[in-house]
This record gives structure tokens, C-alpha cells and sequence, in this order.
């Protein structure tokens, strides 16, 4: 089959053609504190990410304000609150994402977000965003991703807990509103999530079934299963990325944190670099090497005209000699010469 088809994301090209694109979601782990999140951006952007991603909502645009039995959590990192209250502990304020944007600008990392109503979408646009995610939960509002569609921007999609009917759905959506550029994150939305929920394999499903660049969002603990992700063809990587996993705040416990996201970009980029190509020639770190293969060598010294026996050569390391393939053909000719033990055979020292 054909490879999806690349894009670019601020001038940085996403897809197989090119590294993984690493992602650092800030989520809520500002923790309410503007100077944190500068400093999450600049970690991301000093660990080697290629984008920190925010979120755009208040709990206003997210939910509605009841403490009734639907809107409250059971079990789980946030067992007995009610999705009113958690999110408006773990929201963006809005007045600042014009600095938080201009701070990314100075790093030297892009950042864009996921909006969750129109008026995110608005509130990014004003801030020309780069590019769009839409979050898992958000993958099934095929108006909020047609919106997007509509800016023309790249879009990102997340595909936890949508079977394969509703990422179609998604994918139609997004194209039906003028989308150019989509990519999909295999995901699974957990808290962190097994790394056996993954099934990575649907990777490869993904690139065949919806014919665009795929990758990963990965909420388990470590960077094992990312890292994998990219012998199957993930272009593109998401974690959650914290100052300190003991923060306290709402996503900081399943985060990584800064020495762990420098691993993680320096492992996939590495990981990518290993895929290559098909190739079956001699590479050139092997160069040096060739001399110390098997080769053969008289073991004895044998007069011109006597004949090479099994008793007077063998198969040994280095490789100045005739390869051991030879080893059948030469036994029973004689040598032309005087030969010295420990000297390689060669087709002119024999009759």
C-alpha cells in the first residue's frame, strides 16, 4: 500500500518521512499557577518536544453546573467529584492563553490546543493556532470537528474508546468541513492505562483503513509503549508532561516528567533512525569488521605439489583466506608452492 500522505505542523513535517512528532500535553498540570506553566514550556521545549499542547475550556463550556448522580465521578483518580468542580480546578483561563502563546513563540516551540465549543476554536483562532486537537472524548461531536475543519488548519484527532464506526465518522466529518491535513492518535483512555489495552498492532489497521498519518496517545506509565509505537508507524506521539509528578494536581500523577520526556524524544527519534530502510548490504560501521570474519587458513606447511587435505586447513577467524564455501573445492589440489602454516589459502597458491 501507499504511505499516508505527510503535512506540516509550523513548518515541521508530520509523518513517516520524518521523526516522531512529540507532543507534550500540559493539560491541567499549570495547577492554577501561570509561572508553572511557563516553566512546563520551557521544559518541554529543553527536553526536545516538538509541540506543547493546552486545553481551551471552562467548566461552563464543558458541562453543566449539577451535583445530580450523571454528573458526578465514581471510582478512578477523581471518585466522588463532580465534573463541574473538576474541571474548574483543572481549566485554562482564557485571559492566558495570549501569553502562554507568546512565551511558546519566544522558546521556540509550537504550541496549539484542544478546544471543546466553538468559542475555544474562536478564542484560538484569534491567537492563530497552528493546528488542533480534538480529544478523545470530543471525537464523537461531529459538529465541534467540523467547526474545526472549517479554519483550515492541520487537525488532530484522538480515537479513545471510538470503534472503528465512529473514527469513520470522525474522519468524514472532518473532510466534509474543508479539513486538508488529519492525522489520527490511536489512544486509550485510561488514567492511566495498561499497556496491554494498546494492542499497538491497530497502528498499522489505522494507516490502511483511513489512509492518514497515525500515532499515539499514550497515558501509561513509561515510555516503553511509545517507543514501540514507532516500529508500527507512529509519526506522531502525545504525552502528559508535569514539573513534578507529585504535584497534586489532577493529571500530574500518570505524567512524565522532564528527564523522562527528554528519554522519551531521544528514544523515539532513535527508534525511528533504526526503522531505515530494506537494505541487506554491508552497512558502514561494519566496514572495519569484514577482517574478522571466518576465513581459510593452512594449518600446517605443505612442499609444492603436495595436496590439501582436511587435516591442513581449517575454517578460522580473521578473513584474509578463501570464504569457508570454498572449503570442499580445494580439498584434494595441491599447492604450487612451498605454503607456510597460518597462512590464508587463496585460488593462486593452489595447481
Amino acid at each position: 500500500m501507499s504511505l499516508p500522505t505527510t503535512f506540516c505542523i509550523d513548518g515541521r513535517t508530520i509523518g513517516n518521512e520524518a521523526p516522531p512528532y512529540v507532543i507534550a500535553e500540559m493539560s491541567a498540570n499549570h495547577n492554577g499557577s501561570l509561572e508553572n506553566a511557563f516553566r512546563i514550556i520551557d521544559a518541554a521545549k529543553a527536553a526536545g518536544a516538538d509541540a506543547v499542547k493546552l486545553q481551551t475550556y471552562t467548566p461552563d463550556t464543558i458541562t453543566l453546573n449539577s451535583d445530580s448522580a450523571d454528573f458526578r465521578i465514581t471510582g478512578g483518580l477523581w471518585d466522588g467529584r463532580t465534573l463541574y468542580d473538576l474541571y474548574q480546578e483543572a481549566h485554562m483561563p482564557w485571559d492566558w492563553h495570549a501569553p502562554l502563546f507568546a512565551h511558546a513563540k519566544k522558546a521556540g516551540i509550537t504550541i496549539f490546543s484542544s478546544p471543546f465549543d466553538y468559542t475555544a476554536v474562536d478564542l484560538l483562532e484569534s491567537l492563530n493556532a497552528p493546528a488542533y486537537k480534538i480529544a478523545s472524548f470530543e471525537a464523537i461531536d461531529l459538529p465541534l470537528i467540523r467547526y474545526v475543519a472549517g479554519t483550515g488548519k492541520p487537525m488532530i484527532i484522538s480515537t479513545g474508546m471510538a470503534d472503528a464506526e465512529e473514527i469513520q465518522e470522525a474522519v468524514d466529518a472532518a473532510y466534509s468541513g474543508g479539513c486538508k491535513d488529519l492525522a489520527l492518535l490511536h489512544c486509550v483512555s485510561g488514567y492511566p492505562a495498561p499497556a496491554a489495552d494498546y494492542n499497538l498492532r491497530t497502528l498499522r489497521d489505522m494507516q490502511e483503513r483511513f489512509g492518514v498519518p497515525t500515532g499515539l496517545s499514550d497515558h501509561t506509565l513509561d515510555n516503553t509503549t511509545a517507543i514501540a509505537s514507532v516500529a508500527l508507524g507512529a509519526c506522531i506521539i502525545e504525552k502528559h508532561f508535569t514539573l513534578d509528578r507529585q504535584g497534586g494536581g489532577p493529571d500530574d500523577s500518570f505524567s512524565l516528567e522532564p528527564s523522562e520526556l527528554t528519554a522519551l524524544c531521544q528514544g523515539a527519534r532513535t527508534a525511528w533512525q533504526a526503522l531505515g530502510c530494506i537494505d541487506y548490504g554491508r552497512k558502514p560501521s561494519e566496514q572495519a569488521n569484514v577482517q574478522f570474519r571466518r576465513s581459510l587458513y593452512f594449518v600446517k606447511d605443505l612442499q609444492a605439489g603436495e595436496v590439501i587435505t582436511k587435516a591442513s586447513v581449517r575454517s578460522v577467524r580473521p578473513g584474509f583466506g578463501l570464504a569457508p564455501k570454498h572449503l570442499d573445492s580445494v580439498i584434494g589440489r595441491s599447492v604450487k608452492q612451498t605454503v607456510a602454516a597460518n597462512t590464508p589459502l587463496r585460488w593462486e597458491n593452489m595447481a
